[in-house]
């Protein structure tokens, strides 16, 4: 078993930055992979960044290209996900989740979520 946390959070004006973490406890030997997904009230989750763990090859959803970083720690197991000039509509429950079987773009394809971390950001 993997345990997945998430934290940073928060309320933050538009235009301002954010920083979130993930760290994996347990079983992460083997990590292949970690994903960053959001849902706003009343739509489906969806895909923000991932990371794959050999290599670090970075993956982004157009709409925060050039504006969100995801890097990873592996000494800590930890995954970060740096939000720069956010919108209002980054407004979300922010989930990191890890070891996708198959395609990272897919939510239904990992195996261990965190519980999320709400990120709330203002006009």
């Amino acid at each position: 078993q993997v345990q997945v946390v998430e934290s940073g959070g928060g309320l933050v004006q538009a235009g301002g930055s954010l920083r979130l973490s993930c760290a994996a406890s347990g079983r992460t030997f083997g990590t292949t992979a970690a994903g960053w997904f959001r849902q706003a009230s009343g739509k489906e989750r969806e895909f923000v960044a991932a990371i794959v763990w050999s290599g670090g090859s970075t993956y982004y959803a157009d709409s925060v290209k050039g504006r969100f970083t995801i890097n990873r720690d592996n000494a800590k197991n930890t995954v970060y996900l740096q939000m720069n000039s956010l919108k209002p509509e980054d407004t979300g429950v922010y989930y990191c989740a890890v070891n996708p079987r198959g395609t990272i773009y897919d939510s239904t394809r990992y195996e261990y979520w965190g519980q999320g971390t709400q990120v709330t950001v203002s006009s």
